[in-house]
């Protein structure tokens, strides 16, 4: 730390200017690494007692900051601000590689994954790798069949909480997704995209055995279907048309036998 004759303490390793030595003590933590404030619960470290009073409101359940337009509480300041910009829209934080705009910077952090292809979590049971955490804890309910995610009204079990959300719209009745071409409703997003492409004509989903081309998968898994139901009785007509022919073969050479 340098300290100027007009009593303005500057950080000598970036530059910033503080004007209590406090203040700047407190700001070379940043720079040092040092965290000497550690959470009692869970043995995270901070650099400032304030972050750690911060962090504790997770522990304690208590969400002091509320957003003043649609209610929800947070137990952190940074997790309000970074809410905040679901409302006014705002993506501050940019990938420099593609373009693509996040609101809070934990998500690009997660997105530049995607182009550096990396993928450090590990699942310990068949070793395929994901480039999020929370992808891999969705992924490990597959091997241990854990579904935690219940629907109050029936009971139904879902391992994804998505997919519960989903499920519920059917006995709320709720269809929130909306075409924009004729105005027809759907409950589910992935129904509203499979709607939309009758519109367009768009039919990406190709049949591997004839090449026919379908709007959507289900239309797709139907013609399949012919496919797997039609082999048996192709299969009995070529037999019978090769016993015809045997027949016919041994009618006519039985007939040139004849005086």
């Amino acid at each position: 730390p340098v300290q100027n004759s007009k009593t303005v303490h500057l950080c000598g390793t970036c530059g910033k200017i503080f004007k209590r030595m406090e203040n700047l003590n407190r700001h070379m933590k940043i720079h040092t690494g040092e965290k000497p404030h550690c959470c009692s619960t869970c043995g995270k470290r901070f650099t400032l007692k304030a972050y750690l009073t911060e962090h504790m409101k997770i522990h304690t359940g208590e969400k002091p900051h509320c957003c003043t337009t649609c209610g929800k509480s947070f137990s952190q300041k940074g997790q309000l601000n970074s809410h905040m910009r679901i409302h006014t829209s705002e993506k501050p934080y940019f990938c420099s590689i593609c373009g693509e705009r996040f609101n809070v910077v934990t998500n690009l952090k997660i997105h530049m994954k995607i182009h550096t292809s990396e993928k450090p979590h590990s699942c310990s049971t068949c070793g395929k790798r994901f480039s999020r955490k929370s992808h891999l804890t969705r992924h490990i309910q597959i091997h241990t069949g854990e579904k935690p995610h219940s629907c109050s009204t029936c009971g139904k079990r879902y391992n994804r909480k998505e997919h519960l959300k989903m499920h519920m719209e059917y006995h709320t009745g709720e269809k929130p997704h909306s075409c924009s071409t004729c105005g027809k409703r759907f409950n589910r997003k992935d129904h509203l995209k499979t709607h939309m492409e009758c519109h367009t004509g768009e039919k990406p989903h190709c049949c591997n055995t004839c090449g026919k081309k379908f709007s959507s998968s289900v239309q797709l898994k139907m013609h399949i279907g012919n496919h797997t139901a039609e082999r048996p009785a192709t299969l009995r007509r070529k037999l019978i048309s090769a016993a015809c022919i045997r027949d016919l073969v041994l009618s006519v050479t039985s007939h040139s036998s004849w005086p």
